[in-house]
């Protein structure tokens, strides 16, 4: 089983292989990211790892992988839309578009991503293709990161022995995890529009 060299790597290496199996998940290879980290929240609870150098490798990790991503959509899907664009009937006037629905609300997706499998990836290649700024995607991208990482370390950590058992579930709980993101989001800009115009500023 794949996972099974995944562990012996990370017995073998610790933090070092703990980051880069995350930054080649994150990129797109099959890595199984969420079991991953549930696995490294059982090692840093049966004291096998320390728990800050954990979470900071994983985070790095997970950080220098969608940067990558985003990397590679600025630099490379900028220029294969613009140049094959017309080919693929993608006018100018849809690339702006995208681009301005990214720099809207697209951002958000950026943090609600990470709760998808094969969407991480993907994502950050759109927010670099439609050139969205890189504070922004700093912002929004690295804070789902922080928020990604902690849930699945957490859970790794409280279920203790259990986490086999757990990554067996482990979808189910992202969906979880992203229905309580999209609801806390909504919840956000709905009390936000209330507030604009309870003070008159709409």
């Amino acid at each position: 089983m794949l996972f099974d060299h995944f562990q012996i790597w990370i017995a073998s290496y610790g933090y070092l292989a703990i980051f880069l199996l995350l930054v080649l998940g994150i990129v797109g290879l099959p890595v199984p990211d969420e079991t991953l980290l549930v696995f490294v929240g059982y090692l840093v609870q049966q004291g096998s790892l320390h728990p800050v150098a954990a979470f900071a490798s994983a985070y790095a990790g997970s950080v220098c992988g969608i940067s990558i991503s985003y990397a590679i959509g600025r630099l490379g899907g900028v220029y294969v839309l613009h140049r094959y664009g017309p080919r693929l009937h993608l006018s100018g006037s849809l690339l702006v578009r995208v681009h301005a629905w990214f720099n809207r609300i697209g951002k958000w997706t950026l943090i609600a991503g990470y709760y998808i499998p094969g969407v991480r990836h993907a994502i950050a290649l759109v927010a670099g293709a439609s050139e969205l700024r890189a504070a922004d995607f700093c912002l929004f991208a690295y804070t789902g990161a922080f928020l990604w990482v902690t849930s699945f370390v957490s859970m790794g950590y409280f279920f203790g022995k259990e986490w086999r058992l757990l990554s067996g579930k482990i979808h189910f709980y992202i969906f979880i995890a992203l229905g309580i993101i999209v609801a806390a989001a909504a919840g956000s800009h709905f009390l936000y529009q209330w507030w604009r115009r309870r003070k008159g500023l709409d």
